[in-house]
């Protein structure tokens, strides 16, 4: 499972993903289809998030299945941003992508 915050138009997301790739095109895809063509994405460790979005990170990996390939953990921005540090961000390898 990968974590991410994903940088968009309406905001940032926090996304969990069984994807091993922030670059997998089937994720591209996915985002896509709710709307998502032009981001900036950058991976966080899943311990991390797992510990600053406590029980709520539980119920939404038990939701998780092997089928599933995205799960949205935050879409409120304003809260991603008070439990997430630039720190915790991986800088050095943003994932870039417009259609």
């Amino acid at each position: 499972m990968k974590a991410a915050v994903v940088f968009a138009g309406s905001g940032p997301l926090v996304i969990l993903t069984s994807h091993d790739s922030l670059q997998a095109p089937a994720l591209r895809n996915k985002l896509a289809s709710k709307g998502i063509e032009k981001f900036i994405a950058y991976e966080l460790p899943v311990d991390t998030v797992r510990r600053r979005y406590g029980e709520h990170f539980t119920v939404v990996c038990e939701d998780l299945h092997q089928t599933d390939d995205l799960r949205v953990l935050d879409f409120n921005g304003h809260r991603a941003m008070e439990l997430l540090s630039f720190r915790e961000l991986d800088l050095a390898h943003p994932v870039l992508h417009e259609v």
